[in-house]
């Protein structure tokens, strides 16, 4: 990667799936990626970071000395007071190959100055400004500021993503060794993302991780090769999981769920796992009676498995998402509101069997819903948005994506929701300006979607201005919204964040 030329060069920021990577590291610990944040953050977190006046006056008017910033990995060796050797560059900011590297500017011999650079308490206020991805930088800079950096409460929330050919050295002779994750156990990173690995990987990352046994909350494997004995193992060696992810892995069957899930879990994802069907859900029933979260994309599940889960779950579980379980119908949806009556979140995304009878029972029964996703489910008309605004008083998020059969009428019942805060409508194809016109009156609302509404024109998008509460705004593939609109929206929703 070549280096910044320009002083207005951006910092690094998030790509748009939330995922950073992380440089290569000099004591061994190899690449990675930390994820974090949502969708509706993403854009945020590719501002460039906002960095408070908390120097001292006498440093704060030296126009000589350099602002922190990712722009000039040069200004960050000269404020920490690091002369750099002709030729060295940090991790992740190198300059072209073959290209000569200018030696730092240097700063002023005053002892204060260099000792306010390395101050304990200005680095500990002055670190949280930053993105994952600029922290992971700074921490190159030099062995003051890592001491800093690496305290855990810098890295909470974030979960490191390993590769299986980034778990491994190669050394001269052409074998293997296991990488050093001492530098992840200093950050106290309590979740992991596992890439592509197999049984024997994850016995190396529990036998060379210092937290795997106890300090581990959160697995996360994704298209790997893990069986049923590689799961067993894991889950009886690793006792402080109580989150999991199983994503694209095809290795494990169902009777592997049925000799490895532990009462202790409490929130399961399961996705792309071409074995799990209605025994998976029965196992997950029935072993895990305090679980919480329940994410499931099966394609092989049916209505006769929604009816397995136990009283004890229907008083714990609160977020259950279906996503793209094609067999499920109505008689599903009469089997899930009364197993799990205490739901908050629910998501029937690509349930396309369900229809406005279904959501007509889902109303009637979880009144407690605070979120619903009915997104990619093309029966769903008009009549269960009236459903939905009459019985869900408390939903705060409605997803709409792709229902194509939602019209005008439907936006209209919507109107009187005034608990509603996001509000997603991509792809609906037969939304007009007029039903526009509706949600002008719903002053609780702080996101909408409008992506890929093709009947929308700018006359009728200008409107929109009359939200002033508005937060973000989504109008990409929107044929009506152009460059003067976006303007006209700068100068009347200066809060506003709009996607283009």
């Amino acid at each position: 990667m070549s280096s910044p030329r320009s002083s207005d060069t951006k910092p690094p920021c998030l790509p748009r799936n939330g995922l950073v990577k992380i440089p290569t590291q000099p004591n061994g610990l190899g690449s990675a990626s930390i994820t974090k944040g949502t969708p509706a953050v993403k854009n945020r977190l590719c501002q460039p970071s906002s960095v408070p006046a908390i120097l001292s006056p006498a440093l704060a008017h030296r126009s000589d000395l350099p602002i922190p910033s990712l722009a000039s990995p040069l200004s960050l060796a000269t404020l920490a007071g690091v002369s750099s050797p002709p030729g060295a560059s940090l991790v992740g900011l190198t300059t072209s190959e073959g290209a000569e590297q200018p030696l730092p500017e240097q700063l002023p011999s005053s002892p204060s100055e260099r000792q306010l650079a390395v101050d304990e308490k200005i680095l500990n206020r002055l670190f949280w400004y930053f993105s994952a991805c600029e922290k992971c930088v700074l921490a190159q800079v030099c062995k003051a500021w890592r001491r800093v950096l690496y305290q855990p409460k810098f890295w909470v929330g974030l979960t490191p993503v390993l590769h299986t050919k980034e778990l491994y050295n190669v050394l001269p002779g052409g074998e293997k060794e296991f990488v050093s994750l001492q530098g992840f156990a200093v950050r106290g990173f309590d979740g992991f993302c596992l890439v592509g690995v197999s049984d024997l990987d994850i016995c190396e990352f529990i036998d060379n991780y210092p937290l795997s046994k106890k300090g581990v909350k959160s697995m996360s494997l994704k298209r790997s090769t893990i069986t049923d004995a590689g799961l067993e193992v894991m889950l009886e060696q690793m006792q402080g999981v109580v989150r999991l992810e199983l994503s694209g892995c095809n290795d494990f069957t169902e009777a592997g769920l049925w000799s490895s899930l532990n009462a202790r879990i409490t929130a399961l994802s399961v996705s792309d796992c071409i074995n799990v069907a209605d025994d998976a859900i029965a196992a997950i029933s029935q072993l895990l009676p305090n679980l919480t979260e329940l994410n499931l994309q099966a394609y092989h599940v049916t209505d006769t498995a929604l009816a397995y889960f136990t009283a004890k779950q229907g008083y714990t579980t609160h977020t259950l998402r279906l996503n793209s379980c094609w067999e499920i119908t109505n008689h599903g949806v009469v089997n899930m509101v009364h197993s799990l009556p205490n739901l908050s979140i629910l998501s029937l995304s690509g349930c396309s069997k369900v229809t406005d009878d279904g959501v007509e029972l889902v109303a009637e029964n979880l009144r407690k819903l605070r979120s619903l996703d009915l997104s990619w489910c093309p029966r769903i008309t008009d009549m269960a948005l009236e459903y939905i605004a009459c019985d869900l008083h408390k939903l705060e998020e409605l997803v709409l994506d792709r229902c194509v059969r939602i019209t005008d009428t439907g936006l209209s019942y919507l109107s009187t929701m005034s608990s509603l805060r996001s509000l997603y409508l991509r792809w609906c194809c037969q939304v007009q300006d007029f039903g526009l016109k509706h949600l002008l009156s719903m002053g609780s609302l702080r996101l909408l979607s409008l992506a890929g509404c093709p009947l929308l024109t700018t006359t009728g998008l200008s409107g929109l201005v009359q939200l002033q509460e508005l937060e973000e705004l989504e109008l990409t593939n929107c044929p009506g919204a152009t460059p003067e609109l976006f303007k006209y929206f700068s100068q009347h929703l200066p809060c506003c964040m709009v996607i283009e």
